[in-house]
């Protein structure tokens, strides 16, 4: 296990700090230290989601008795995930600062203590995002590897599946920071985004309780009354951050359809806010 928790810690921040070499290094690119970083990490965060989509597919289609049958996979994945989200918290915060210094809100030879102001903005900024990974390795890592005692390989499957959202996500982000919210990649992306994140994020968690009703052979409305009661309050701290991104991709999404916007300042500043909430606090 030790082994598996070590290739994740080496895998992802090396993933990373290869791409932003190649992105600064190849003569076709050379793009600057900042997007450099930006992009690669959402790079990184796209790699992430198709290797998680895949492992949970690989769980789930294997997994004929829902409850009883383990895969080998499920928690081998979940030792080597979790560094992941350690390494994201670091990501994201050099993101916030790349962005911070290209706005001018910081000098670009900025001082320590400037950082530690921009260390305590992004942690205020995106609280719910990193409090969310904290949980992933501080909660949801003993949970699954440890207290399931085996039990639920499927419905383990079936979380890790709820990365499909996340590469349409990414996209977002890296076409809102090259200004190509006018062209038909990003509407359809959008689209996208809006689809899969609503069925992989949103629908996911009914669709635990019905499946787990159908093998009990419990109507679907009873399911929650026949679990134990940590289940259901895991599954509404899970769900709820979800419900909010959705909220808040909804309301970008709004702003994609002309005929919902002016020609106003006022209307195209807002239509800016709107799809930077809508794309930027998603979870990869």
């Amino acid at each position: 296990m030790l082994t598996i928790l070590a290739a994740g810690s080496v895998f992802f921040p090396g993933l990373f700090l290869l791409s932003k070499q190649c992105l600064r290094s190849i003569p076709a690119l050379r793009w600057s230290e900042g997007d450099a970083v930006i992009v690669s990490a959402r790079l990184v965060s796209s790699i992430q989601a198709v290797m998680a989509s895949s492992a949970g597919y690989i769980i789930a289609s294997s997994c004929e008795d829902i409850l009883e049958d383990q895969h080998w996979l499920t928690s081998s994945y979940i030792m080597f995930a979790v560094p992941y989200f350690v390494y994201d918290i670091y990501a994201m915060f050099m993101c916030y600062w790349y962005k911070l210094r290209v706005k001018g809100h910081e000098e670009a030879s900025a001082a320590p203590q400037h950082m530690s102001t921009a260390l305590t903005s992004y942690l205020r900024r995106e609280f719910l995002m990193v409090l969310h990974h904290v949980v992933m390795v501080t909660a949801c890592f003993p949970v699954s590897v440890f207290w399931r005692q085996g039990k639920g390989d499927y419905f383990q499957g079936v979380l890790f599946m709820a990365e499909l959202s996340t590469p349409s996500v990414c996209l977002g982000k890296i076409l809102i920071q090259y200004k190509q919210q006018h062209t038909l990649l990003h509407k359809v992306n959008g689209a996208l985004m809006l689809i899969t994140f609503f069925i992989c994020r949103v629908l996911l968690f009914p669709y635990l309780y019905y499946a787990y009703g159908r093998y009990a052979s419990i109507p679907f409305h009873m399911v929650p009354l026949s679990v134990p009661w940590h289940c259901n309050l895991g599954a509404a701290l899970l769900m709820a951050p979800q419900l909010y991104w959705f909220s808040l991709i909804c309301r970008g999404a709004l702003w994609l359809f002309p005929s919902c916007r002016s020609n106003s300042v006022l209307s195209a500043s807002r239509y800016r806010k709107s799809r930077k909430i809508g794309m930027y606090y998603i979870v990869c």
